[in-house]
């Protein structure tokens, strides 16, 4: 019977590590030697990304698949998330290994400032995709500015992502207080596309890459109902609070609009923490720009991973390991 209890035991200990993964093959931390490139042990990581229908999750997912297609020790899978400041959060905890997040919010974390009470160890592995601030109103609710949306049902985002973080700033620099002054509804982007849809929001925030298919769908179905605003004249506040906002334009032929939006940007960075293990980062790093074709095809903001701009990332510095891959590679110092 002691056999048998002993076997049963031995059995379900096998089967929980197994279903938890085990981690026994999560990427090591940096010893300082010299970095190769090279991963020599079986090693799983996981990508923070964001919700379902943004362009983080759909680049994560297709990172992740060319992490796995290179082959070598290094095999990857992607998770749905909060996006930015969840990412970081979690990315420090080890939930995570790899997080994308908007470069102001990685500012923040590295500086201990914002949703963050404390200096976050985090490193880049690059600058990517810019994200474009996407604000958007219901005709119906009578919003031609941002300082318009006050006693509105508006939706900042997620909790914890880098669209709420935007949102509540621009509602700040419009003179609105974000937790009063508007009907906040702190929605992912499905839900949030769904309630504009039925007419139980009158605006939203959105933080992303072009084309966001959660966008895509909602000018596709609504458009005579819906219409973006130019944000562009609250850049100079914002600009105080972080030189990394700038103007840009979404072109019309990007969802179809009657003409191109003016609005701001900001850029993207994926992130590590600072003592992952050097040739991990490199591997990761290669890859994203070997495979940026294949990452082309899943989403066209891929389409502004450049090595001219990888090593802008700053605040935040680029992982060690990182750096080895951008200089094998050729980028721009």
């Amino acid at each position: 019977m002691r056999r048998i209890l002993g076997s049963v035991l031995v059995g379900m200990l096998a089967v929980a590590t197994a279903a938890c993964g085990g981690r026994q093959d999560t990427a090591s931390t940096d010893t300082g030697g010299a970095v190769t490139c090279e991963v020599a042990d079986a090693t799983r990581i996981g990508i923070a990304t964001g919700n379902a229908t943004g362009v983080y999750f759909a680049l994560g997912n297709a990172y992740a698949e060319q992490i796995n297609a290179v082959g070598g020790k290094l095999q990857a899978t992607a998770a749905e998330t909060g996006a930015s400041v969840q990412n970081i959060q979690q990315l420090v905890a080890g939930t995570y290994d790899v997080a994308f997040s908007l470069a102001d919010t990685a500012a923040d974390a590295v500086n201990g400032t914002g949703s963050f009470t404390e200096k976050q160890k985090v490193a880049a592995l690059s600058r990517i995709h810019s994200n474009y601030t996407q604000v958007i109103v219901r005709k119906a609710a009578g919003i031609s500015d941002v300082a318009g949306m006050k006693g509105k049902r508006v939706s900042t985002g997620s909790p914890k992502s880098g669209t709420e973080v935007i949102a509540n700033r621009l509602l700040t620099a419009a003179g609105l207080q974000p937790a009063t002054d508007v009907q906040a509804q702190k929605l992912d982007l499905t839900k949030t596309v769904d309630g504009m849809k039925d007419g139980t929001i009158d605006a939203l925030f959105w933080s992303g890459g072009l084309p966001t298919p959660g966008i895509t769908d909602l000018l596709t179905t609504s458009a005579d109902q819906v219409e973006f605003l130019d944000i562009t004249p609250l850049l100079p506040e914002m600009q105080k609070i972080n030189e990394v906002y700038q103007e840009g334009v979404i072109p019309a032929a990007t969802y179809r609009t009657p003409a191109d939006v003016k609005t701001i940007v900001v850029p993207n960075v994926l992130l590590v923490r600072e003592d992952l293990d050097p040739d991990v980062a490199c591997v990761l790093t290669r890859t994203l720009f070997d495979r940026k074709a294949q990452l082309e095809q899943a989403n066209a903001a891929a389409k502004e991973i450049t090595l001219e701009t990888a090593r802008r990332t700053a605040p935040v510095t680029v992982h060690r390991g990182a750096t080895k891959a951008l200089d094998d590679l050729g980028a721009p110092q």
